[in-house]
């Protein structure tokens, strides 16, 4: 490598590195006295350059060089380990999210009374993992993301928006059955029942809740229905259980 006559962006893109080639590329061409005089300092054939034959490939090799490598492979090689595919951050942007939104719906501590901008922040948050789920989830992702924001919705208080939710939740997970596992379904029912008890709807809580727990007996996973029966446990129940 060589000194850098200019530095590479935090986050540099392969594609905007190609535009900016054939945009020096084309002002060699077009004789534009910058880009010939950026050819002349960075290729390596410096002073001898005709502007009329300056390809696409002698403009890769200036930019790479400008940026302090020695060539565009070099410079694209690099990048390349630089790049995040938006796929990946999408992912790990759900993933951190949807476990730290049920750090905060296992704490007893949260609740109705928690401040304002604390709970819209919880929320918020729910919606984001749900966000990027929907981006490169399934549609067994995109229940799971409604049910996450029922659940939250619960945890703090809003009943309304906690049944919308569980409503939607449920209604996915009955329109692509062969997307869900044998779990999504009686966790929905709960999620459902939550939310009835949360807007004070006694009965249609106690019929979802029982669902659940018929549903949750059949679950052929052992580790999968300890954790079913345990969230069935957990509160709250607005006085339901």
């Amino acid at each position: 490598m060589s000194d850098p006559v200019s530095r590479l962006p935090v986050n540099p893109n392969l594609t905007q590195l190609k535009k900016q080639a054939k945009e020096l590329k084309d002002g060699v061409v077009a004789g534009d006295p910058e880009s010939i005089s950026r050819g002349h300092a960075s290729h390596p054939d410096g002073d001898e350059l005709e502007p009329t034959g300056f390809t696409l490939r002698d403009a890769q090799l200036t930019l790479a060089r400008e940026y302090g490598f020695d060539g565009w492979g070099d410079l694209s090689r690099h990048v390349g380990e630089q790049m995040v595919d938006e796929r990946d951050l999408h992912r790990w942007f759900g993933v951190q999210l949807n476990n730290a939104m049920w750090e905060s719906i296992e704490d007893d501590g949260i609740g109705p009374e928690t401040p304002a901008l604390e709970r819209e922040r919880l929320l918020y948050s729910a919606y984001a993992s749900a966000y990027h789920w929907r981006t490169v989830g399934t549609m067994a992702n995109f229940a799971r993301g409604e049910h996450l924001i029922s659940r939250m919705a619960a945890r703090i208080g809003d009943g309304s928006r906690a049944l919308h939710h569980a409503r939607r939740c449920l209604q996915l997970i009955e329109e692509n059955p062969e997307a869900m596992a044998d779990w999504d379904r009686p966790f929905a029912e709960e999620a459902l029942a939550r939310a009835y008890a949360a807007v004070g709807d006694e009965r249609e809580a106690r019929r979802h809740l029982e669902i659940a727990r018929m549903l949750t007996a059949d679950v052929e996973d052992e580790e999968d229905r300890s954790i079913l029966e345990a969230e069935l446990e957990r509160g709250p129940w607005f006085g339901l259980k």
